[in-house]
């Protein structure tokens, strides 16, 4: 089915329809040899669609997988060092997109789609996703910390962290567990925060991507979402579509 190039494009994860618009009319883009202009649609199932002269692939069936990423795995689709990666956990023929990085250290819920137009929409910064995470502290940490931490803290690259919720869980004080729910991801963000007060970090799990749980997953173990699901991420991207275009209208 013929769809407009720039939504073709964006589907295989190449960046937003805004900015595959930019590669259009770059003149970077041909339609059967023919350089492409703003306003052509095409079918990839018949259309052969190239960018700087690559062949693009359009994934054939969507998949949307939920993935418990255990330590000492790297989320990549290199190794690295001979470290295993997250895409050789996952017994599948499509190549996915990451959604939810984690450093190799880190564990828990990571999501695996070849949709690249939803890859978009959920892991550009300006949407804010909530994230939650369980984390084992070396020690417990007090009420002051606490407040400290959920208002924001100064990170080592000089920026202030966005407020936070964090809480201890029930737990006995010698397993000094908390909860924290971000809407920010900057590289190894918890670790540092928690630095800033003293606490070290001795596990991290996350828990929760937006309406996607964790669940009962176990390390290394992956499940397809369901219907129900896929169908929270959709409308979880369609609010960031309106969110984008109020954004928008509002700089006009």
């Amino acid at each position: 089915m013929s769809e407009r190039l720039q939504k073709v494009l964006a589907k295989t994860g190449l960046g937003s329809r805004r900015s595959c618009e930019t590669y259009i009319r770059a003149g970077r883009v041909t339609v059967n040899g023919h350089v492409a202009t703003l306003g052509m649609k095409a079918d990839p199932a018949v259309d052969e669609i190239r960018v700087d002269g690559k062949l693009i692939e359009t994934p054939e069936e969507l998949v949307y997988i939920a993935l418990y990423k255990p330590t000492g795995v790297l989320s990549s689709n290199r190794s690295q060092g001979r470290k295993p990666t997250v895409f050789e956990l996952v017994d599948i023929s499509q190549r996915t997109f990451i959604i939810g990085r984690l450093d190799l250290n880190s564990e828990g819920l990571m999501i695996l789609t070849n949709d690249g137009v939803l890859t978009h929409r959920l892991m550009h910064p300006r949407y804010e996703h909530e994230k939650e995470y369980r984390v084992l502290l070396d020690r417990r940490p007090d009420k002051d910390q606490l407040s400290i931490l959920s208002k924001g803290v100064l990170l080592p690259e000089g920026v202030k962290s966005m407020p936070a919720r964090i809480w201890r869980e029930d737990s006995p004080a010698n397993i000094p567990w908390v909860r924290i729910v971000l809407r920010q991801g900057r590289k190894r963000q918890i670790r540092e925060m928690m630095r800033t007060q003293k606490l070290n970090v001795r596990r991290l799990i996350r828990i929760r991507i937006g309406p996607i749980k964790l669940g009962n997953l176990q390390p290394g173990m992956w499940r397809c979402l369901s219907d129900s699901e896929q169908k929270k991420l959709q409308n979880l991207s369609a609010e960031n579509r309106n969110l984008k275009r109020r954004s928008n209208k509002s700089r006009r």
